[in-house]
């Protein structure tokens, strides 16, 4: 017997009809013999929907009542769920955040995880009843809802895990588990058994979308080993786990991309102690994400070019706010656009294999594709090309790597 957390998205809990088939999947573990507590979403839509809403109510409306709001949809979900699963003879009962209860911080809308006390669930489970919980929501200290943000019923059902020491996080979504690149565009991407927490947080860091990087980061941080599987099909899924549980590593894990980037270099800043600081100091101010960046110093260095990547998004916001601290700044001229992607391979066989980023950019020079900003750390290199050359790039690394799918694989 194991104790397992499980973690249903809003595709898989869309309508009752899904809801139901989540109740199926459930019961068969109850009589396999394991404890099991669920963590649900909303109903696919359900939380858009109440945003608009509070949107609609007033555009400048208070946050702690708009987590009141939002955090409504999975009041439904943990209910029909427990519904469903009384009805096929499952002893189940369902809890709201507050009723864990799982404490957060007050920063509502994108509230952290403080402690979770385990007590009313250990009581849920040695009576012999599945604990079906709201994820995405808490309470803070002054007894407000909270809600956690993007990401957060995978982070509530990681947290979960951890707290009461369960066996395995098992994620269903609407994928069946993590694959070397996106099957979209490679149709040759195989699924990866198992993927290590620092392969796995650097693939969702960087574009892929299977798991939100909270959840990775904190499954790493507390050894919870995750399980990525489909809602929709019985197959086995990908395993996230620590190095030590891979016995032999592949060189590199997969090929991710991220769309809506932008790149924005300052020409001609004053080369002196501190300036770069002051760069980004108001973009940070604005809450303007900053992610690669590279630094070139004139000849005669007394200026400095500094490029760098923010979501193509933010980009009119970093735009505006560099050209109105242009005069302090003591800059020559600004140069940006927003038609770029980021491409990285990702995997902890970087560490002790030489070549791959030689490979990586004989690769990218063959396919006529020009590198325009480069960024690596030890499990993984990143470059920002022109966003037409996007799929040419991941198909052409994904074999120059090794990571196609072959017939008898």
């Amino acid at each position: 017997m194991a104790r397992i957390v499980t973690k249903f998205g809003g595709t898989s809990v869309g309508d009752v009809e899904r809801i139901r088939n989540v109740a199926v999947r459930v019961a068969k573990a109850v009589e396999e013999g394991h404890e099991v507590v669920v963590v649900v979403s909303a109903m696919s839509g359900t939380t858009n929907q109440l945003v608009g809403f509070c949107r609609d109510a007033a555009a400048m409306h208070d946050a702690r009542e708009y987590d009141a709001v939002v955090a409504a949809g999975e009041q439904m979900t943990i209910g029909l769920l427990s519904i469903c699963l009384q009805d096929m003879g499952v002893p189940a009962r369902s809890f709201l955040g507050w009723q864990v209860p799982i404490r957060t911080n007050n920063v509502h809308g994108a509230a952290r995880i403080q402690t979770i006390e385990t007590e009313a669930l250990e009581e849920c489970l040695a009576g012999g009843r599945v604990a079906v919980v709201a994820g995405f929501q808490g309470i803070a200290d002054d007894n407000r809802i909270t809600t956690l943000g993007r990401g957060g019923s995978d982070t509530s059902a990681v947290a979960l895990a951890a707290a009461v020491q369960a066996d395995r996080c098992d994620i269903y979504t609407d994928v069946d588990g993590v694959y070397t690149t996106d099957p979209r565009i490679v149709p040759r991407a195989r699924k990866i058994d198992k993927i290590t927490y620092e392969e796995m947080l650097e693939m969702a860091s960087l574009g892929a979308k299977v798991l939100q990087t909270r959840s990775v980061a904190l499954a790493m941080t507390h050894g919870v080993r995750v399980q990525v599987l489909s809602s929709f099909e019985d197959l086995p899924g990908t395993l996230v786990v620590s190095e030590d549980e891979i016995v032999e590593q592949e060189v590199v894990s997969g090929i991710a991309y991220s769309r809506g980037e932008a790149k924005v270099t300052v020409v001609g800043l004053e080369d002196r102690p501190g300036q770069v600081s002051h760069l980004f100091a108001p973009l940070a101010d604005e809450n303007i994400n900053v992610d690669m960046i590279v630094q070139s110093a004139s000849e005669d260095g007394t200026a400095t070019d500094v490029t760098f990547t923010v979501p193509e998004d933010d980009l009119p916001r970093a735009v505006k706010v560099l050209e109105t601290n242009k005069e302090e700044l003591k800059f020559r001229d600004l140069v940006y656009t927003g038609s770029v992607v980021k491409v990285s391979v990702v995997g902890v066989g970087m560490r002790s294999h030489t070549g791959v980023a030689r490979k990586m950019f004989d690769t990218l020079a063959e396919k006529g594709i020009n590198i325009q900003v480069i960024s690596t750390s030890e499990i993984k290199i990143s470059v920002i090309i022109d966003a037409e050359y996007t799929e040419l790039a991941v198909r052409a690394l994904h074999t120059a790597y090794g990571l196609d799918e072959t017939a008898d694989t």
